[in-house]
């Protein structure tokens, strides 16, 4: 009688799993897809920081990686992201008595191109962005340069993946 229970309980866990399989635990929905490619995000901003394209690139990447069963590849994805890092800059945004700036704003807007080979109902164009706040006296350089562009590529990339895997 135990073992008839073990083997009804697997069948019902392996079915339960089976009927989920294009899910992840993130909530995205691959379809069938089997792999993804991204391509290099250029950026063509004003301002150009050197590295951030190939940084945000990876970062895009990483994420897919982490959050889906989906293989890289470099040519023929099922899924493919392309864009430009299209703004990065610095402005004020609160001031002190004497009219300084108080704290600084980094704000980086990236436009991506999304395709479903396998379903082009999906696809899009759309601008993402997000920002970082940093006291007036810190430089934009090293450690503040790279939690700046932690907290921004976090943010703008789990955007991408919400927009496109994501169907809430």
């Amino acid at each position: 009688m135990k073992r008839f229970l073990y083997i009804v309980l697997f069948v019902i866990v392996a079915s339960l799993s089976n009927s989920c399989g294009i899910y992840s635990f993130t909530g995205a929905n691959t379809g069938n897809a089997e792999n993804f490619q991204v391509n290099f995000f250029q950026n063509t901003a004003a301002i150009i920081e050197p590295g951030i394209d190939q940084q945000f690139t990876n970062r895009l990447q990483d994420l897919i990686l982490q959050q889906t069963n989906l293989a890289l590849t470099n040519q023929n994805g099922d899924l493919i992201y392309e864009g430009e890092i299209t703004r990065y800059y610095i402005s004020p945004i609160s001031a002190t008595a004497d009219n300084t700036a108080a704290q600084n704003r980094l704000t980086v807007a990236v436009n991506c191109r999304f395709f479903n080979r396998l379903d082009d109902t999906s696809d899009f164009e759309k601008s993402f962005s997000f920002y970082f706040d940093f006291p007036a006296n810190q430089q934009l350089i090293g450690a503040t340069l790279d939690e700046a562009l932690d907290e921004v590529f976090t943010r703008i990339t789990q955007d991408i993946f919400n927009e496109s895997l994501a169907n809430w």
